[in-house]
């Protein structure tokens, strides 16, 4: 039997964390070395699996990596991702960079690691996300020149407690069809008495209700006909179990930028 991918959990006492944690000790092929969180975390010392509702794994949440792992899996803040972008930096650990709602600028300090071990930065983990990004670019390059003209909107929900809008899963899927279709304005709602809707934007719409764990859908409108590609979470999981996927996809590569398509083989 090979031995098991030593994951870093970073973020590891968040909600997605913890499902790193819990799915990570349910895979025979991963097993959970560090557990990372800042250091003002209440539940610093605390077990990791104790934390994450599946009993004690031997790992504790610690402000600091101090022992080996093969990578690590962010689910932080901004803050947190560019300081253990910082240590992968550091010690050439490939990332999984899942923590979306970070400024421009920052993306720098996480493509630094790219210089000395594989990275990946997603906006979204979800396997159907990213199929239907697939989808989603294989029709914009299909309309591009349809007849009349194509609208296209962007519509997504998430829980009351998401602080950025719109998604960072949203933004990529209009930055798909910007390339396809060539729109250069982006609006983000309307209101008001603003004429009628050209063609060379993309609107986005978000909304915040309950517990939503995210749902998009991408809307071209056409003369006579639409077209709506929606894709749902159910659960977190469906984040979490990408996101294992990329980590045992980024141990036998070598330093570079990768995407979910590499990990899905339809890059």
């Amino acid at each position: 039997m090979t031995d098991k991918i030593r994951i870093g959990v970073n973020g590891a006492a968040g909600r997605m964390g913890q499902r790193i944690v819990a799915l990570t000790h349910a895979d025979d092929e991963l097993e959970v070395t560090a557990a990372l969180e800042w250091e003002g975390c209440p539940q610093l010392g605390q077990d990791a699996g104790e934390v994450a509702g599946i009993g004690k794994v031997g790992v504790p949440l610690e402000a600091t990596l101090d022992v080996e792992v093969d990578a690590i899996i962010d689910f932080s803040l901004p803050e947190g991702l560019i300081a253990i972008a910082g240590v992968c930096a550091e010690k050439k650990i490939p990332l999984v960079a899942a923590t979306t709602g970070f400024a421009p600028q920052q993306r720098a300090s996480v493509d630094a690691v790219a210089e000395v071990a594989p990275l990946i930065v997603a906006p979204n983990m979800s396997v159907a996300v990213n199929l239907t990004m697939k989808l989603v670019q294989d029709a914009a390059r299909a309309l591009s020149s349809a007849v009349g003209g194509v609208d296209v909107e962007i519509i997504e929900r998430h829980h009351r407690f998401k602080e950025d809008a719109p998604s960072g899963t949203a933004l990529k899927f209009g930055e798909i069809v910007a390339e396809q279709m060539e729109q250069t304005e982006h609006v983000h709602g309307r209101e008001g008495r603003i004429g009628a809707r050209p063609q060379n934007e993309i609107g986005y719409h978000a909304l915040r209700t309950g517990d939503n764990v995210g749902e998009h859908t991408i809307v071209f409108g056409m003369m006579g006909e639409t077209i709506d590609l929606t894709v749902r979470g159910h659960t977190r999981d469906s984040y979490a179990y990408g996101a294992l996927m990329a980590a045992k996809f980024l141990k036998d590569q070598q330093p570079g930028v990768y995407t979910m398509a590499d990990v899905l083989g339809f890059s």
